[in-house]
């Protein structure tokens, strides 16, 4: 299974970019039509008190009344862009995270294999219990001083132990050792065989 190429992830970039210039422009100017409502409010009042005539009043009303709106149509836009944004990211979480469980059912039940896999192979090599717990922290990537920690025992004593698997295993070390588990794993590097 191969994950799906979008050809277009390029635009899809360049056009969130686009995207986000653009709420910020209409941001900038939302904030800017605030500021031109309120400071026109204020005058109006002034303007008001001061017995200005009627038609300056209602020129200055216009103008609030236009900022205003003009500020609410841009604010109803970028609202509706970040809700289909949230929509589309709420979407691609939820197949992102379908994806993510679907992958570890897969993988649990290969690696619940594998696992049985080896231990059988630890059987046939007639390794104790301590020799197989050892193969395991070894297949899992630990150091020989980590695997004592981790067993509350020497360094020395897990040494032995390695040895001892190493050799009934007729395995020349810990890279041998992987090698065995994961080899029939890996695709083959050479060409495919052909059909005849």
């Amino acid at each position: 299974m191969t994950p799906e190429v979008r050809t277009s992830d390029l635009d899809d970039e360049i056009l969130d970019e686009s995207v986000e210039s653009r709420n910020k422009e209409r941001i900038f100017t939302i904030i800017a039509l605030t500021i031109v409502a309120v400071l026109t409010i204020a005058d109006l009042v002034e303007d008001r008190m001061e017995g200005a005539s009627l038609p300056h009043l209602l020129t200055e009303g216009f103008v609030v009344l236009a900022a205003v709106t003009g500020a609410l149509y841009l604010m109803r836009k970028v609202l509706r862009k970040s809700r289909a944004t949230n929509r589309e990211l709420y979407a691609d979480m939820l197949s992102a995270r379908g994806d993510a469980q679907k992958w570890r059912r897969e993988a649990s039940s290969l690696l619940q294999g594998l696992g049985v896999a080896i231990d059988e192979q630890f059987e046939n090599w007639n390794l104790t219990e301590a020799e197989k717990e050892v193969g395991l922290l070894l297949l899992k990537g630990l150091s020989h001083k980590e695997i004592a920690e981790v067993r509350s025992t020497s360094e020395k004593t897990v040494r032995q132990q390695a040895a001892s698997l190493y050799s009934n295993g007729n395995v020349e070390g810990r890279a041998s050792l992987s090698a065995f588990f994961l080899e029939d794993l890996l695709l083959s590097v050479g060409p495919a065989p052909s059909e005849s």
